[in-house]
């Protein structure tokens, strides 16, 4: 599998959403504000459905305050191979705590991360996926977490690529999010990944504040702690934001259902299904992994981002599906360099 050009490691924080900005700039001045696509029909369907839900006076035309458009994060805002990003950090928490639970080392799927044992992971499936984010993300407060959180962001580095996690985040749909929020949008990301995690990063890396994030939680309690306020994570699951769960969470957090709604997988379905059934002009897209060079192929026999169910209906729908390999010029923005 071919290696990233050790150049993205040099990218710094916050030069991602920096090159967004600047080639939305300059592309809407030069009349291209999606630079890093090619000119087929993904992107041109991102264009129409943009100027007709803006453009006052046409048909479609969609005021300010109902330009929702919402976002999954793994596998389509960011890579997610060959695991969740999320879960790389829950396996260094586990290997960092470790020590203090001896019982690990004979304990799946604990010895499993010990020994590095993808397999063994991969077959403990949702049951130990649960395990593993209980022990690594509960039993500190929301400051600790966040803490952790964000040295994790500055340290950890891509197997693959040797480069930060939040390096690996994709330049075409950077310049959707800036492209979007110029023209009135309001973006949410809306993902399983765990809402406190995406939080620490999402603002500086894709211009989404906290407050638009969106996500799995477990349960937080308030305490008082030498006469101060926390609140403290505790080992239970609160809410699962995928399949069916997401647009439930849409309707309880953001009350207005989207007219658009961009996904990469069978847990983004329902999302897109609940997006599309509104009235009025509507864009659904899918984010399908052709590049296995750039990036990663993968589809309907993946453990990991698995587009199955919802490759089928866009297909039926004629929802927009975007051929990462064809569509898009560069995937990662260090790719600009």
């Amino acid at each position: 599998m071919k290696n990233a050009s050790p150049r993205c490691v040099e990218l710094k924080r916050g030069l991602v959403i920096a090159l967004a900005v600047y080639l939305t700039t300059w592309g809407a001045a030069w009349g291209d504000p999606l630079p890093s696509w090619v000119n087929r029909q993904a992107k041109k369907s991102i264009l129409a459905f943009v100027s007709d839900v803006t453009t006052p006076g046409s048909p479609d035309f969609v005021s300010e305050a109902e330009r929702i458009a919402v976002f999954d994060n793994d596998g389509t805002l960011w890579s997610e191979q060959p695991f969740y990003f999320q879960f790389f950090y829950a396996m260094d928490r586990i290997r960092g705590l470790a020590p203090a639970h001896p019982e690990w080392k004979t304990q799946q799927p604990f010895k499993a991360v010990l020994e590095n044992d993808t397999e063994a992971l991969v077959q403990s499936g949702e049951k130990g996926l649960l395990q593993i984010i209980m022990a690594s993300h509960a039993g500190n407060s929301t400051a600790d977490f966040e803490e952790s959180v964000r040295g994790w962001i500055a340290a950890a580095r891509h197997p693959r690529f040797n480069t930060p996690f939040t390096d690996l985040v994709f330049q075409p749909m950077l310049e959707v999010l800036a492209f979007l929020r110029a023209r009135g949008f309001k973006t949410y990301i809306v993902s399983g990944g765990g809402i406190e995690f995406m939080r620490v990063w999402s603002e500086e890396v894709y211009g989404v504040p906290p407050e638009q994030v969106i996500g799995s939680s477990i349960e937080v309690r308030f305490e008082l702690q030498d006469g101060k306020p926390v609140l403290v994570r505790l080992p239970k699951m609160d809410f699962l934001d995928d399949k069916e769960g997401k647009p439930v969470a849409i309707h309880r957090f953001i009350g207005r259902r989207p007219i658009a709604a961009f996904g990469n997988s069978d847990g983004d379905l329902q999302m897109l299904q609940w997006t599309a059934h509104g009235q009025g002009r509507r864009l659904m897209l899918l984010v399908h992994h052709t590049d296995e060079a750039r990036e990663w192929a993968y589809d309907r026999e993946s453990h990991v981002g698995r587009l199955d169910k919802a490759l089928d209906e866009a297909n039926a729908k004629g929802w927009t599906l975007v051929d990462m390999k064809r569509d898009w010029r560069v995937v990662y923005p260090c790719d600009l360099q």
